[in-house]
């Protein structure tokens, strides 16, 4: 039982379900940046969704720090300074920028982790990288994080909506 309400198994579903909206949502927000868009509704829903992942991240039974909960306090920092930016700041001055770079970092978490786990139960990738130390798993690491990179960079010198009052 987690939090006396949900087994395990639904829970993961839940945790699972919630990954992939966040995910999803925060390529469409990305698309919006590179054409400078706020796309309000689905920026609320990008943020509030990984914000949601992070911490449902933490419900897992565990008995030390892991590298999953460095990932979800770190995800939790760039959220919180891309919400205030995007919310609090209203994208004004250096805000702007902070807020993209924030934000794509954390659905770069997000993504990191979705390659993680798709090379931990994803049975034709299991045997590529069983120890996620193989060529296999940095490749598809690297090419996300230069995907990221390049998509940050596009989104700063994009990203200049109107001014919000």
């Amino acid at each position: 039982m987690i939090l006396g309400i949900f087994d395990l198994s639904t829970y993961t579903v839940a945790h699972v379900v919630i990954s992939l909206v966040a995910i999803a949502a925060g390529f469409i927000v990305a698309y919006g940046m590179l054409g400078s868009n706020r796309l309000e509704g689905w920026t609320a829903l990008f943020l509030f969704t990984t914000v949601l992942t992070s911490l449902t991240g933490f419900g897992f039974p565990f008995d030390h720090v892991l590298p999953s909960h460095v990932v979800g306090v770190l995800s939790l920092v760039a959220l919180l300074i891309a919400i205030l930016g995007y919310y609090l700041y209203r994208l004004a001055g250096a805000w702007r920028w902070i807020y993209v770079v924030a934000a794509l970092v954390a659905l770069w978490f997000n993504v990191f982790v979705l390659i993680v786990q798709a090379f931990q139960k994803i049975s034709f990738l299991q045997p590529l990288a069983p120890t996620q130390s193989e060529p296999a798993f940095q490749i598809a690491q690297g090419a996300a994080l230069v995907v990221f990179i390049a998509m940050g960079i596009f989104a700063v010198r994009k990203f200049h909506p109107p001014a919000q009052a």
